[in-house]
Formats: structure tokens, C-alpha cells, sequence
């Protein structure tokens, strides 16, 4: 019970660190570094399945991917970019902070649930598959989305 409500508390503050990044990103000029960057660090996550207790089925790989990327739909439509001058910012979105606060209580929900029937390592390694799943499909339609606007300025450079 106790790790519930510290990965819960943990969760809450990593959603609110991510809130405020965002923020502060939209101030600066956006890069295909820092699109691919965070799923890079992320992954170094991954290592916590060299132990057993964080091993799942996988079936439970493949749900847990699914509903990462399903998940990962709200954040991709709340996710523009836009030419300011000559380079390419994203824009800040109200509905951002809506829907990482909603996405978080729903992931909390699905915890408590999933938590019941199942050790605490394989619903940490089920969660961590899950977020992975997010950021990686949310992180490629955002450079897929980078790429085209930056295609788009050389287009109309060279056509000046």
C-alpha cells in the first residue's frame, strides 16, 4: 500500500515537472535534438527487466504498449508546431495540462486495478511499458510533424 501511494505521489510530481517543461519549451526554439532526447534517456529504464520481479508476460508487453500508444493520441493532438521568424517552436496548448492531469488519474486508476492482481514489480515494468509506449509514439508523429515544417521553410526559402 505504502509503494502505492510513493509511485502515485511520484507520478504526480513527474506529471507536474512535465507540465512545466513543456512551458518553458515553448518559449525556445524546438530542434529534432530535443524531440528524440527524452525516449532516449526513457529507455535507460528498460534495465529494471534484468531483474525477475520486473519481468512480464508478453501479452502483458503488448497491452501495456497498446494502451501506451492509444494514450499517446491525446497528447499528439494537443502537440503543434509553428514557424516563428526562421525557426520552428511548439505551441503551447490549454488543453495540454487537461489532458496530462486526466491522463495521470486514469493511469492511477489503472494501477490500483491492475495493481491487486499483480506484484508490485510486474505493474511498475507494465507502467513502464506503458509511459514508453507514449512518449515513443508521441515523440515520433512530433518530429514527423518537425520534419515536415522544417521541409516546408527550406521550400519557401529556396522559392524566395
Amino acid at each position: 500500500m505504502y509503494w502505492l501511494i510513493a509511485s502515485t505521489i511520484l507520478a504526480a510530481g513527474m506529471a507536474t515537472g512535465m507540465i512545466f517543461v513543456r512551458l518553458k519549451a515553448a518559449k525556445k526554439p524546438a530542434s529534432i535534438k530535443k524531440i528524440i532526447l527524452p525516449p532516449i534517456f526513457m529507455s535507460t529504464g528498460a534495465f529494471m527487466f534484468l531483474f525477475p520481479e520486473f519481468r512480464v508476460a508478453w501479452s502483458q508487453v503488448a497491452e501495456a504498449l497498446i494502451v501506451g500508444v492509444i494514450f499517446s493520441i491525446f497528447l499528439i493532438r494537443t502537440s503543434r508546431f509553428e514557424i516563428r521568424g526562421e525557426e520552428i517552436y511548439l505551441k503551447p496548448s490549454r488543453g495540454f495540462v487537461f489532458i496530462l492531469v486526466g491522463l495521470l488519474v486514469l493511469r492511477i486508476i489503472l494501477k490500483v486495478i491492475i495493481g491487486q492482481k499483480e506484484t508490485l514489480g510486474e505493474t511498475s515494468g507494465m507502467f513502464f511499458l506503458l509511459a514508453f509506449g507514449m512518449i515513443i509514439s508521441w515523440r515520433i508523429a512530433m518530429l514527423r510533424q518537425f520534419l515536415q515544417l522544417e521541409k516546408k521553410m527550406k521550400t519557401q526559402d529556396a522559392n524566395v
